[in-house]
């Protein structure tokens, strides 16, 4: 009986693990769906961006506010996991504060755990209070009714939970430190938890191994537990932010990229010569109807998205009281891709069910809202591009459907007669020449 903790911490241990893994593994088969897109070039570039994005949070900051608060979070949520090297160990051969050995290092590593832990605390609170209080307009957009603005207090309430057993579980430590004099972790560990202990007020030694033990299984099964809701969750990038920034496109945000297929279409058309490739190869759409059509780092943006808004504050169609909002223009993605995943799981394969993401759940006038002044590209805090998918569903419109709004049918009209987008004979261009 005396090994019924270790067994059970082993299970959970495999358990939260396995689950966790057939979790992610969905994800990458759903991003794996989208079209090959080459990504490989420049990696010192790419390494450095992902080093200065994701995990600098350099454009986190360009909000103080909203920017410092984030990176008390991150920061300390990830560092103050380093413990998680040691409740395992603990956890699976029952010792207790294994790495105490390092002695004055392992003090710092507490004392600095524990101040992150408060700093964690603080940052969390200043979000529920912008989201539920001081109702930052951004967060109160129509596409997050319902369950994305649940998940997000869902998982605020969840670390500041997590924080504070980590903390009530030192203070309990901390307390029976004192009583017995015992010098195994200097008491300078504890910072924080130092003030917290007096809420124990004169409880005994037993009470006080009980309360730490509460504290350390309520720590780790939270951690497990928020380990495999973030496949559920917007908080998947905190996976995600690093290979989407590594991926990020490294052009200029200017340059649209040429569609290859349309690309050796109209080469085919100026060399009737040209060898046409073989029906395999043939085209089966312009542009992108549905996320299937989409390239997997589309579909990586997708799920990369922290739905933070940055993007739809900063849109200027969005400001004007238009349709779009970027931030729904990634959520719908998502929400598309995790059907056709949930279709796939079910059917065991990947066929049409009737569904588009183009009109069932982007509508049209959305995207033809979008001056793609690549604002919403330049805000996001982990590159994602949301114009990139409005761009190739537009294609599809205009080249597939011939649906484009009367005044860019004419600007095409105009270019195809004249070669410009003007109604001006060619012939007449130069005549301001004359005036």
């Amino acid at each position: 009986m005396q090994y019924i903790d270790n067994i059970l911490f082993v299970l959970l241990l495999i358990a939260g693990s396995a689950l966790f893994w057939y979790n992610a593994r969905k994800i990458i088969r759903n991003i794996r769906i989208g079209k090959a897109l080459d990504r490989t070039d420049n990696k010192a570039m790419r390494w450095r961006t992902m080093i200065r994005v994701a995990l600098g949070q350099s454009k986190m900051v360009t909000r103080p506010v909203a920017g410092i608060m984030h990176i008390f979070v991150y920061v300390g949520f990830v560092i103050i996991n380093i413990e998680l090297i040691e409740i395992v160990i603990d956890g699976i051969f029952g010792t207790h504060r294994s790495l105490s050995f390092l002695g004055g290092f392992y003090t710092f590593l507490i004392a600095s755990f524990e101040i992150l832990g408060a700093l964690v605390i603080l940052g969390c609170a200043v979000f529920l209070l912008r989201r539920n209080v001081v109702r930052v307009k951004r967060f109160l957009n129509k596409e997050l009714d319902g369950w994305p603005r649940s998940d997000a207090n869902l998982i605020l309430v969840i670390e500041i939970t997590l924080m504070l057993a980590f903390l009530f579980m030192n203070a309990a430590d901390f307390r029976v430190i004192q009583i017995t004099g015992s010098t195994e972790v200097s008491q300078a560990a504890f910072p924080v938890s130092a003030w917290l202990a007096k809420l124990y007020g004169d409880a005994g030694v037993h009470g006080l191994h009980l309360a730490e033990m509460s504290c350390w299984w309520y720590h780790i099964v939270g951690i497990f537990f928020f380990l495999n809701y973030l496949p559920y969750s917007k908080h998947l990038h905190i996976i995600l932010a690093f290979p989407n920034t590594y991926f990020s496109n490294l052009e200029a945000k200017g340059r649209f990229t040429n569609d290859a297929v349309v690309t050796r279409e109209v080469k085919l058309m100026l060399d009737p010569a040209a060898a046409v490739p073989p029906a395999s190869d043939q085209p089966t759409r312009f542009g992108a109807k549905d996320v299937t059509d989409l390239s997997w780092k589309q579909l990586l943006d997708a799920y990369s998205c922290t739905e933070c808004g940055r993007c739809t504050s900063s849109c200027p169609a969005n400001i004007t009281g238009k349709q779009l909002s970027p931030r729904k223009i990634m959520m719908d993605t998502r929400d598309r891709l995790e059907e056709v995943g949930k279709s796939i799981d079910k059917k065991g394969k990947l066929e049409d069910d009737g569904k588009n993401l183009l009109g069932d759940y982007i509508t049209p006038e959305e995207l033809w809202a979008c001056t793609s002044c690549n604002a919403c590209v330049q805000e996001c805090p982990v590159n994602i591009d949301p114009l990139a998918i409005i761009i190739d569903l537009r294609r599809y419109l205009v080249m597939e459907q011939s649906a484009a709004p009367n005044e860019l049918n004419m600007t095409f009209t105009n270019i195809e007669n004249n070669g410009a987008p003007w109604q001006f004979s060619p012939a007449d261009r130069l005549n301001w020449k004359n005036e």
